[in-house]
């Protein structure tokens, strides 16, 4: 399976909006937005990325050059847990030319959509994201706390506390080893 990097889909996603002339913001949510959070190692083969324009379209260019892809207009939707309300808002745009905006979560934003899925994986890419911006265990909490109003009320509510629970006392365990 081909390796993706934030370089090459960048370029792939220029040229699928100047070949369709429509405007396309996207936010890359996984693998593609830790590259540019600065995790070098790790591989992904896919894109995740919430898209405003051509949602088919895009997918079906990816497709064609055997791109697998998990695209949609709302990632808040991707779980009962919704996203902290303004995190299109805070999403940091990383590239942007006359048709195409390319965008990643905010570090803190990025931590809970991790946490909404909460593999071992997802854990450690949090973990990673959190050392690296130095986001504080105060800022996890607000921000789940604010994606938690913003969902139905569901047993997997529960489940996502305790996982922002387990996650704090992970962040804290590594402040005191670095200390």
């Amino acid at each position: 399976m081909l390796q993706l990097n934030l370089k090459k889909i960048i370029s792939l996603l220029k040229e699928f909006t100047h070949n369709q002339k429509n405007e396309l913001e996207i936010i890359l949510v996984g693998g593609l937005a830790l590259a540019y959070y600065g995790m070098e190692n790790r591989a992904t083969v896919d894109i995740d990325a919430e898209i405003e324009g051509d949602v088919s379209g895009l997918f079906n260019f990816l497709k064609s050059r055997n791109i697998p892809a998990d695209i949609g207009e709302n990632i808040s939707g991707w779980s009962v847990i919704a996203m902290p309300p303004g995190y299109r808002e805070r999403a940091l745009t990383i590239d942007k030319d006359e048709l195409l905006t390319v965008k990643v979560l905010s570090p803190v934003d990025f931590i809970i959509a991790k946490l909404r899925r909460f593999t071992e994986e997802d854990l450690a890419d949090a973990l990673f994201v959190a050392k690296r911006f130095d986001i504080k265990p105060a800022d996890v909490q607000k921000a789940a706390e604010s994606a938690i109003k913003g969902s139905p009320k569901d047993t997997a509510l529960f489940v996502f506390r305790r996982n922002v629970g387990l996650f704090i006392e992970e962040m804290k365990t590594m402040r005191t080893q670095q200390n």
